[in-house]
């Protein structure tokens, strides 16, 4: 494989960004919703301005996996709201975890972990938390074996699916 480069996300990354991140959604979830909820989330949440906001967001950081100039994967994290089941003290969300299906299996993931860990200590992090759809035991497995542990749930908003996250917390201090 080559070289694998893990940065922080530029304005100039909306675009790739805004078309990964869609793509990485439905390549996840499409399968198992409807396409109607599948559309409503899209247009909610995906478009070249909208992670341009995100990007420029003094609440968010996005982090991309560059491979060969090809964005391969992305990570956002944010500040603000803290589930009461979590040790809210300096917690830091981790929003936003996908890489693209090329590339899944492929040695990418834990590296930005890695780097999620990094950005949310420089965020004064002490807690990383985040929700993970419930049907989604792959991911639940990865974020355990990531020394996440589950806290509690709330609802993931999906069109008019109100769906079931797990919420999930680690220390990293760990």
């Amino acid at each position: 494989m080559s070289a694998v480069t893990i940065r922080r996300a530029s304005a100039a990354d909306a675009a790739a960004l805004s078309a990964l991140a869609e793509r990485t959604f439905r390549d996840t979830f499409a399968a198992v919703n409807s396409a109607e909820n599948m559309a409503a989330h899209a247009a909610a949440a995906y478009g070249v301005d909208k992670q341009r906001a995100e990007i420029e967001s003094a609440h968010i950081r996005t982090l991309l996996v560059d491979i060969d100039d090809t964005v391969a994967g992305y990570a956002q994290l944010r500040s603000g709201h803290v589930p009461d089941c979590v040790p809210a003290e300096h917690a830091v969300e981790l929003w936003r975890f996908y890489i693209d299906r090329a590339w899944i299996g492929r040695g990418i993931a834990q590296p930005l972990m890695q780097a999620v860990f990094a950005e949310a200590r420089e965020l004064d992090g002490a807690t990383l938390w985040l929700g993970v759809w419930e049907q989604n035991p792959r991911a639940i497995a990865f974020y355990r074996k990531c020394g996440f542990v589950e806290a509690g749930a709330h609802v993931f908003q999906l069109g008019d699916d109100a769906q079931t996250d797990v919420i999930m917390h680690r220390d990293l201090a760990a």
